[in-house]
């Protein structure tokens, strides 16, 4: 197929924690990693500047640890987002590409302190950079983080994937009826409880003018695609129209 001009310059890629798993549900699947990092690698080499957010919950989320203060819990968390960030910055290094983690959490060998002007620093020097440890904060998802994390590097569009292809009016995985949105305003997405991202994360875009991708990562290409502009998944907009 004939190289196209990819449609944006500069995204952050939300991943949850899970799908580093792979289907087995493993805490890491290596195959499932390899994939993931080569789709990256493939994008990046379409000339897009990506930071990346992953989630922790393939091995600890905090908001669903009842016997454990939530402020622990939730720091618990954080430092699962950076066992899988530390994890994908070396199946990507794998494929000859340059990344790096940053992380809103002070781990001596973990990685570089995140601020926002360092990470716009080394995209622009065609690093890939993971960005780990939530927000930093406890009370907010990794949605939120990515987010917040996207207009800080000045990203023009936020890629969230998922299991599924999309964005549906009710769960595809257990009603072969639903119905799959390809467009969505952040309001529509909000007052539908569509469960794709928290309140927050969907506010905070919204204010921000940053759309949100929702598409799935596992099939192959996908990425690619979405990068190019292609129809993939569905969109919710920028802004409240």
């Amino acid at each position: 197929m004939e190289a196209r001009t990819p449609a944006y310059r500069r995204i952050l890629l939300k991943l949850s924690g899970e799908a580093l798993g792979g289907e087995a549900g493993r805490v890491l699947d290596i195959a499932t990693c390899r994939t993931i990092a080569a789709e990256i690698a493939e994008a990046q080499a379409m000339g897009v500047q990506i930071g990346i957010v992953i989630g922790g919950g393939n091995i600890m989320r905090g908001a669903s640890v009842g016997e454990i203060p939530r402020v622990t819990a939730d720091s618990m968390g954080m430092l699962a987002t950076v066992i899988n960030s530390l994890a994908l910055n070396e199946f990507i290094k794998e494929t000859g590409c340059r990344s790096r983690v940053l992380t809103a959490v002070g781990i001596e060998g973990a990685g570089e302190y995140f601020t926002g002007m360092q990470a716009r620093e080394y995209l622009e020097r065609g690093e890939i950079v993971i960005i780990a440890g939530g927000t930093g904060n406890p009370f907010f998802t990794t949605d939120t983080a990515a987010a917040l994390r996207a207009a800080e590097i000045g990203a023009e569009v936020l890629f969230k994937a998922t299991k599924v292809d999309g964005i549906y009016d009710s769960d595809p995985m257990k009603n072969p009826q639903a119905v799959k949105f390809s467009r969505l305003s952040p309001g529509d997405a909000l007052a539908r409880k569509l469960g794709i991202m928290d309140a927050t994360a969907f506010s905070f875009c919204m204010e921000n003018k940053i759309p949100i991708i929702v598409f799935k990562l596992a099939e192959k290409g996908n990425l690619g695609r979405c990068l190019r502009g292609e129809q993939v998944g569905s969109i919710i907009t920028a802004g409240g129209a």
